[in-house]
Formats: structure tokens, C-alpha cells, sequence
């Protein structure tokens, strides 16, 4: 009897993606005992006090006004010209870094990441994380036959710690001649980490160090998804792209770019892969390279989300307009987290340093454990592999407060078992 038609390499474990799944119980619990009597910190998307979807109206009030010429079209594969230029005015702003910058558009920030850790690696290789990482980095280095190393994200001060990164980073350059790593900052998912402008400093000399040796090829990473809900006002927490400038030739940056959080564009899946070199040909060689993984994988993007962005960023009064009302949500997000934080400070629950961004996560040992416990208060939470994840952002403040005491209990029940 044939029992599998798949091919071995597409043979995965009879899961659901446990976000989504708990999400859902979260949701039928709502509707069963009234949403106020829930907290479902589930799914990181901005909602509001009622557990709504917030959308910017300076976003979705453009979108609706496009031509349907202009959404229905297929989009180059690289993106439109004036996509690849919006992206760069919506990243870097005035922190332009001096190199050879490219973009190509990707679905999303995580098409982003697939196209680099494809281009950029080999099979067998092993790439550098920190021990607290988003789930699918895993999920796209198994796909493509990719190998993950961990070092530890914080050092007993709380701080980037650098010293685990370097040993780790130094112990990859002695087995390969790749060192491929990514850091998600600002506003680290699932921390709400941010690395600070010294520990950068830290990083590049570290990289250039290594670079020396004109046989290793270094690639660093850096997933903003959360950058526009980072910062006082968006543009300090991006001084740190001009670090990137005039870099040795064997040291390339890639961003992984996405409209989805910072324009609450979650499901059009626009982003982009940027990258930034001293060098022309090889940032040529990284358009192309990339262009031809999007040809293969997606083929072009949405053309809609391109022209929304565009039309935002090239015109003062809208731009205004929309960073008016993202920040006014910022605020609130700001005050969520802070509500958090404090409330697990008065009560001695033990979180991991948060600066900014959508999470607030919580160390403890068995995690799956202290989330259904949780569960019992009717509080959904996510469990990771050291600990459970916090969406302040989809959590009103008034039950971000409620929540450090729920968890503490749960923590402590699965502790006396």
C-alpha cells in the first residue's frame, strides 16, 4: 500500500502552525464567554481596545483611491521603479548609507529572508542566530537544507551580549567560509529588543576583523519589520544604517523590509530585500541573483501594495499624514508596554529586556505547561522553546496590567508540580 507520495525531502510533521491554532481557541473562547472576559495575546497585529484590526486610514483611504490600472497589472519581478525607490526614502529616510544600494521585491519581509538564506548560503551550512528567535528562520532554513547555531541573546546585565556572539561567530568562520547571520532589530520579535548603536560598533569591527581573511564572505542580516513602531519618533532607532557605509567588499548587509506592520498592510505580503555593498558588482550580482529567486519562487509581487507605497512616500502632505497617525498608535502601543513592564516589576516577574515593539517575552521552563494553565484564566499567550510570548500590541492596557499576575501564577503552579 502506498503510504507516501510526497517526496522525502517535503515530508514534514502533522502540525499546525501553533499561533494560528491557538489564536483560533482564543477566538471561540471569545465568542463563547464575551471578548472583555478574554486575553488573547495571540497574534502579533495592532488591535485595538476591543480586540479589532486596527487599519491606518491614511493607508487604506490611498489604496482605495488608486485605479484599478494601477493594481491589476503584473508588477516587474524586481518591483516597480518607483517601489524600489519609495522603499529606500521609507527605510533609510535621511540615514542613507554610503554604498551600492539594490532592491528586489519580495512577499513580505519573510520572502525577504528566504531569498537572502537561499542566495547566500549553501546546503549544510549553518547560519547565526540568537537563542531567542521568530519561529520560521527555522522554518525556512529546514526547507532549504540550512543548519542553525545559537548563541545566547543576553548577557547577565541584560544587555546584547556581544561575547556569546563573537565565540560563536568566530567558532563559524573556523568550519566555513559563509558566516551568514540575522539580527532582528529595532524592536526584536519576540523580545522588543533593540541593539544599541555601541553594540553595532561592536558587531562591524568584529565582522571586519574577520573579514580580513579575503576568502570569507560575510553576510549580516537585519529584519526591521518593526522599525516604524521603534524609537521616539522612528528616526532615531535608523541612525545606525550609516554605520553600514564603505564596508570591506566581503562584508555584505542585507535588510529584509516589509510594509506589513508599519503600514498595517499585513496581508498584501509586500516587502523587500535590500542590500548594501562597497562593492557595484556585487551588489549587481545580488539584483540578479535575487531577481531570479523571485522569478522562481513568486514571480512578481503585489502591484497594488508597490503603488500604495509609493504614492505615500512621494507626496509631503500624505506622508505627514500617515506618520501623524502611525505614531498616534505607537503612543498607544508605547503605553501598553510600559503598563506591562511595570506591573511585572511590582509583582517579580522575571521578562526579558524590552525597548520597544509588538512583544514582551517571559523566561520559564515548560512553557507549552504554563500557557495552558494560563489558558484556565482565560489568558492565550504563545509558548516558545524558553519561555512565552506577550502581543502587547494586540492587548488593551487595561489587561496588559492583568497579565503579569495570570502568568506569574501559571509559573508558579507548573513550577510546584
Amino acid at each position: 500500500m502506498v503510504k507516501s507520495m510526497v517526496a522525502k525531502h517535503a515530508i514534514w510533521p502533522k502540525e499546525e502552525d501553533i499561533i494560528f491554532s491557538l489564536a483560533a481557541k482564543a477566538q471561540i473562547d471569545k465568542e463563547l464567554n464575551g471578548k472583555e472576559n478574554v486575553i488573547d495575546a495571540t497574534i502579533g497585529a495592532l488591535m485595538d481596545d476591543e480586540g479589532k484590526l486596527i487599519t491606518l486610514n491614511s493607508v487604506y483611504d490611498e489604496y482605495k483611491k488608486l485605479d484599478n490600472t494601477l493594481i491589476a497589472p503584473y508588477a516587474q519581478i524586481a518591483g516597480q521603479k518607483n517601489y524600489i525607490e519609495a522603499v529606500k526614502k521609507a527605510c533609510f529616510k535621511e540615514f542613507m548609507p554610503n554604498g551600492h544600494i539594490r532592491v528586489v521585491a519580495s512577499p513580505g519581509g519573510t520572502g525577504s529572508i528566504k531569498m537572502a538564506i537561499f542566495n547566500y548560503t549553501d546546503e549544510n551550512e549553518t547560519i547565526l542566530l540568537p537563542n531567542w528567535y521568530w519561529g520560521p528562520y527555522k522554518v525556512i532554513c529546514e526547507e532549504i537544507n540550512r543548519n542553525i547555531k545559537n548563541y545566547e541573546l543576553f548577557n547577565e546585565k541584560g544587555n546584547f551580549n556581544f561575547n556569546a556572539f563573537k565565540n560563536q561567530f568566530l567558532e563559524l568562520s573556523k568550519n566555513q567560509d559563509r558566516i551568514f547571520t540575522i539580527l532582528n532589530t529595532p524592536a526584536h520579535n519576540p523580545t522588543g529588543y533593540t541593539v544599541t548603536d555601541n553594540e553595532w560598533d561592536k558587531i562591524l569591527d568584529l565582522c571586519k576583523e574577520v573579514s580580513i581573511e579575503k576568502d570569507k564572505k560575510i553576510t549580516v542580516f537585519i529584519d526591521i519589520a518593526y522599525i516604524d513602531f521603534s524609537g521616539k519618533d522612528g528616526n532615531d532607532t535608523r541612525e545606525f544604517f550609516k554605520k553600514f557605509s564603505d564596508l570591506p567588499e566581503n562584508i555584505l548587509i542585507i535588510i529584509g523590509y516589509s510594509m506589513s506592520k508599519g503600514y498595517t498592510a499585513y496581508g498584501m505580503r509586500s516587502g523587500a530585500c535590500i542590500c548594501i555593498s562597497s562593492d557595484k558588482d556585487i551588489a549587481d550580482e545580488f539584483y540578479y541573483s535575487c531577481s531570479h529567486s523571485a522569478r522562481a519562487n513568486w514571480s512578481n509581487c503585489n502591484r497594488g501594495a508597490m503603488e500604495l507605497l509609493s504614492t505615500i512616500m512621494n507626496d509631503d502632505n500624505k506622508l505627514k499624514k500617515y506618520e501623524e497617525e502611525r505614531n498616534s498608535y505607537k503612543g498607544m502601543l508605547k503605553q501598553r508596554a510600559e503598563a506591562f513592564v511595570k506591573e511585572a516589576d511590582n509583582i517579580l516577574l522575571d521578562i526579558l529586556p524590552y525597548r520597544d515593539g509588538f512583544f514582551v517575552s517571559i523566561p520559564c521552563e515548560n512553557p507549552l505547561k504554563v500557557c495552558e494553565k494560563a489558558i484556565e484564566s482565560k489568558l492565550y499567550t504563545i509558548p516558545l522553546k524558553m519561555g512565552i510570548r506577550f502581543a502587547v500590541c494586540a492587548v488593551s492596557e487595561e489587561k496588559c496590567k492583568k497579565a503579569p499576575k495570570i502568568i506569574k501564577d501559571a509559573i508558579d503552579f507548573v513550577k510546584s508540580l
